[in-house]
């Protein structure tokens, strides 16, 4: 069963909470994820003997039309302020005491509902709200909620421009907030998973103009470190290796602190021979510089979409009698990486474990990979006959059936004839993140096992449909669990919202903006939406869209 954490949910249950000590500075949550993105608050006012007398103070409708968008907001308590974004992805402040309205403000400048979204909230700093939306990175006033002129162009910045490549033809967002550091506004991005991509660089923009003050190349150029993991000006053509996660900052120090992702193809690399740094890192950056300051990377060369579901998240931990400041990853396969915090140095062995070699032409995977000895992983690592449901008989017959005709085991990678991946592509930890009780130590993980097939297939369709929709809408167009049906959609959409979706994504879909007016055109007077998958899902399992 697949089991997230639904933190729009969760910050919903406890905004009585919030509202009552609002006022009080140190029960704010003034980040996304909390202070250390350790998701803890002492909040005091609740114990034993009272936790069950607690009661509705408010509650707050946004009064959006469901529009299938992932409710995933964390909202931010300031001032006696609540800022958080809408399902639809409008921006509100709420009075935090009364749950009354302030303001709000919609980016997409009252455009008729039809995008899905997914975003996990916004980033306040002084007197302005940072929010993305799409492409676009604003800034709003926190008195008002309007744009505020000074910053880039009329309030607003192209996530698209800066990355070295035409802004046109590149799909970047940001679906999690980012961190501000000595008036630097520090983020990572949502790219797609796909070639042609756009690289994932953090960057550091001006709070006060927009402007990027630096920028970290997670796929490197010449002359940077760990440009040789690549092939030759990979850079200018390579994708992903992107914070989608999110970033956590030690403002002490002066360091922040990034999980990426897989590079692009997720399943296929054989247009990306080497390691690949530095996707799949934990990267420590300087925070007013950018420099890398170490960096541990966790899968080489990833052709299992296994990247760094969360941000790190900081916690200080006793060893030999002292306190050592740490960092703690979670993964999607179970396991947890403790790191020193300054140095990047282990605080438990890691072994290497070998790796079954690719059975694709061309695919050369490291014969090698990382994983900690301690902690225990928190979900199981394989997936097994004994492990198939026994609900009925047939129904353990059919999945046994099933089961036997794939690959399967632990870093088994992708193949023609389709690989059981297990814990799963959302398994082990996810975007949601572990929390940390810095009281008693303890980590608490939200842990998945969610197995799924993954079939690579040939590309030798000239369809531009089938080429880069079929495998998520199928060829019918009947859809999948994680794609919509898109038959009849010209009579629930109007032509000019199927472009924008084709052209800018929604939801788990990336947008297109390479295939061109004419492209899109076409596909729009086919009455046809588009994905973007290059593997298949039989029945059982369907990879979703970063993030």
């Amino acid at each position: 069963m697949r089991t997230k954490l639904p933190l729009a949910v969760f910050a919903v249950s406890v905004l009585p909470l919030i509202c009552a000590v609002a006022a009080r500075p140190d029960h704010q949550w003034p980040v996304n994820g909390g202070i250390d993105n350790i998701r803890y608050s002492p909040l005091t006012q609740i114990t034993r003997a009272n936790v069950s007398r607690l009661a509705v103070a408010w509650t707050y409708d946004s009064h959006d039309a469901f529009n299938g968008s992932e409710m995933q907001s964390n909202p931010i308590v300031l001032g006696g302020v609540l800022y958080a974004t809408t399902p639809s992805l409008k921006v509100v402040a709420v009075d935090a005491a009364t749950g009354v309205e302030k303001w709000r403000f919609d980016p997409s400048g009252g455009a008729a509902p039809g995008s899905r979204f997914r975003h996990r909230g916004v980033t306040v700093h002084r007197d302005r709200v940072f929010v993305t939306h799409r492409n676009w990175l604003y800034a709003l006033d926190t008195r008002t909620g309007r744009p505020i002129a000074s910053f880039g162009k009329d309030g607003r910045v192209d996530l698209r421009e800066g990355l070295g490549r035409p802004a046109e033809k590149l799909s970047v967002s940001a679906s999690t907030p980012g961190v501000v550091f000595d008036d630097l506004l520090i983020m990572g991005s949502t790219v797609p998973e796909t070639l042609p991509g756009a690289p994932g660089d953090i960057r550091a923009f001006d709070v006060n103009t927009g402007a990027i003050r630096w920028s970290f190349h997670t796929i490197p150029h010449p002359g940077e470190f760990g440009y040789d993991t690549w092939p030759k000006d990979a850079w200018q053509i390579a994708g992903g290796a992107n914070a989608w996660a999110g970033v956590s900052l030690d403002a002490k120090l002066g360091i922040v602190f990034a999980a990426t992702g897989s590079a692009s193809f997720d399943f296929y690399g054989v247009n990306r021979h080497g390691d690949n740094l530095f996707s799949d890192c934990i990267l420590a950056l300087n925070a007013r510089t950018g420099e890398r300051l170490w960096h541990f990377q966790g899968l080489r060369h990833d052709v299992w979409d296994m990247d760094f579901p969360a941000a790190p998240s900081l916690v200080t931990v006793t060893r030999a009698g002292r306190k050592v400041d740490a960092v703690a990853q979670i993964t999607k396969y179970g396991y947890v990486y403790v790191l020193d915090r300054r140095t990047g140095a282990p605080l438990f062995p890691i072994g290497e474990r070998k790796a079954p070699p690719s059975t694709i032409d061309g695919e050369r995977l490291a014969p090698a990979q990382p994983y900690p000895l301690k902690p225990p992983p928190f979900t199981r690592q394989t997936l097994t006959e004994q492990m198939l449901t026994r609900r009925t008989p047939a129904a353990h017959a059919a999945v046994l059936a099933e089961f036997r005709a794939l690959d399967a085991g632990f870093l088994v990678p992708p193949s023609l004839k389709g690989t059981a991946v297990f814990p799963g592509v959302d398994g082990g930890g996810e975007w949601g993140g572990a929390a940390f009780d810095p009281e008693t130590a303890l980590l608490y993980v939200n842990a998945n096992e969610m197995p799924w097939i993954v079939r690579l297939i040939p590309n030798n369709d000239t369809s531009l449909y089938n080429a880069k929709c079929a495998t998520c809408h199928k060829t019918d167009r009947t859809g999948t669990p994680q794609a919509p049906s898109l038959i009849d959609v010209g009579a629930r959409r109007g032509r000019d919202q199927i472009a924008d979706v084709v052209r800018h994504g929604t939801g788990r879909m990336p947008g297109f903006p390479d295939l061109g007016t004419k492209n899109i055109a076409d596909l729009v007077e086919r009455g046809q939406g588009c994905g973007s998958r290059s593997h298949e899902r039989p029945d059982l399992a369907q990879v979703p869209q970063r993030r």
